[in-house]
């Protein structure tokens, strides 16, 4: 596996070229040796790939990197550009990398976007068109091609400024911005290509845009957390923030000298649940032994009346214990009939004089020459 790997320049950088400069054609080829590599920040986008390769949105999960090359030095303008260079693997002076194992789809991707690739100056596409700023083109990638070893070059017709441009050597650099997934490192596509002249000066504006961008997302969130509307100002979210720090300390210092007429110590609220349950069962107590007192005498009171017999005593106290069982029972002796009225033997006397001699007291009254009525009259029955 070719993993050539390619070195960060800070200041200019020309190493020799493969062909005679002096000899190259006006749109011949050209072979770079130094891409400077830049990484972006994101701008994310849930767009299709294929669309996005070239349309200023970056796909989700991807993110953004620059590489520089340098243009001929003698002025001419190239018709076909090395975008990506050889090798499976590209790495920066920071020592990150970025995969470049499928350069194929990165053409494929080109192809089915429909879309020319823009060449700007000092990446307008990716700084300026977000802000609705004019962003020109110096030149149209109009096809990406792969090359050995993975590079990917691209075609492009040049406008009018362009050429100017780059004859006149105002610009010494391009920068192709590539799309790469965060995940992988892996190269999926390109965005936009600028003329630059400071790749290490432009680049960090570029870092900043996205920055801005993301900030901008960021503010939105927290607009919508502190429930405030989109259109509210930084100062509105300040505000806001402040009365939430303002009210969070005003809770904390509650929570440490709570208020008297809303809170009571432990111990005498403690004191207090006490006096209140023995309260509640003195009472539960009393009323029991009310109740009973009234269900003995509501049964007791029903037997003698003859309406409940004295062998369902125990079933009736039972019932009327239970709860609301009394008044059901009140309300059942109202209609009960009389089933078992008394005898009254207790208090009923024999008939007659009340005096009647069992077989001994009458012999020994015999034996003593009394009658029955001699033993009433004298009391000594």
């Amino acid at each position: 596996m070719d993993e050539r790997r390619w070195t960060i320049i800070a200041e200019r950088a020309r190493g020799p070229k493969i062909d005679d400069l002096g000899k190259r054609r006006r749109h011949a080829p050209i072979f770079l040796t130094h891409p400077v590599i830049t990484p972006l920040d994101a701008l994310p986008a849930r767009i299709p790939l294929a669309v996005a390769a070239n349309s200023g949105e970056i796909p989700a999960g991807c993110d953004r990197l620059a590489l520089n090359f340098e243009l001929p030095a003698d002025g001419s303008v190239p018709e076909w550009l090395e975008l990506i260079p050889p090798g499976q693997v590209v790495a920066g002076r920071d020592g990150r990398t970025w995969l470049n194992d499928k350069p194929d789809g990165i053409v494929v991707n080109f192809k089915a976007s429909g879309i020319d690739l823009p060449l700007d100056w000092n990446h307008a596409t990716e700084l300026q068109a977000p802000q609705g700023l004019p962003a020109p083109a110096a030149a149209w990638g109009k096809e990406l091609q792969l090359r050995e070893g993975g590079a990917v070059w691209g075609r492009f017709e040049w406008t009018a400024g362009g050429r100017a441009s780059v004859e006149a050597r105002e610009y010494r650099y391009i920068s192709p911005v590539l799309i790469y997934e965060k995940a992988s490192g892996r190269i999926v596509g390109i965005n936009s290509v600028g003329l630059v002249n400071k790749p290490n000066l432009a680049l960090p504006a570029l870092n900043h845009q996205s920055s801005i961008k993301e900030d901008k997302t960021m503010f939105k969130k927290l607009l919508a957390l502190l429930g405030l509307e989109e259109t509210a100002t930084e100062e509105q979210a300040m505000n806001a923030v402040t009365k939430i720090k303002s009210d969070l300390q005003t809770a904390l210092n509650r929570a440490e000298t709570p208020s008297l007429d809303k809170f009571v110590p432990r111990a005498d609220y403690d004191a207090a649940l006490g006096r209140a349950t023995n309260a509640e069962k003195t009472l539960a107590d009393r009323d029991k032994a009310d109740l009973e007192t009234k269900v003995v005498a509501a049964v007791d009171g029903a037997i003698k009346d003859g309406k409940v017999v004295p062998a369902s005593r125990d079933y009736y106290l039972a019932m009327c214990r239970q709860k609301d069982g009394l008044a059901e029972f009140e309300k059942f002796l109202k209609t009960a009939p009389v089933i078992a009225k008394g005898s009254e033997l207790d208090t009923k006397k024999p008939g007659g004089d009340g005096l009647a001699l069992n077989a001994e007291q009458a012999k020994i009254a015999a034996i003593f020459g009394n009658t029955a009525e001699d033993l009433k009259k004298y009391g000594l029955a």
